[in-house]
């Protein structure tokens, strides 16, 4: 296993480590915990550009731009 030095506000850490002591296990645990859920999922650039993709499939504008007032109106 690999170590990592991390930087955070002091009171940051001490309270993550309090809700840590509540739950009994250690901030070291819950930042693997988290580490592994993060590094689990797509870049969100990846499956924004995917979603952009599958629209195209289904919306056309005949080659149309539009400026972000008119993409935001309602």
């Amino acid at each position: 296993m690999k170590n990592i030095t991390l930087s955070a506000d002091a009171s940051l850490i001490e309270a993550a480590r309090s809700q840590a002591r509540a739950r009994h296990t250690t901030l070291n645990e819950q930042f693997r915990i988290w580490l592994a859920s993060y590094a689990a999922q797509p870049p969100a650039v990846e499956d924004a550009l995917s979603q952009v993709n599958r629209m195209r499939t289904y919306v056309r504008t005949q080659g149309q731009r539009f400026t972000r007032d008119e993409m935001n109106e309602r």
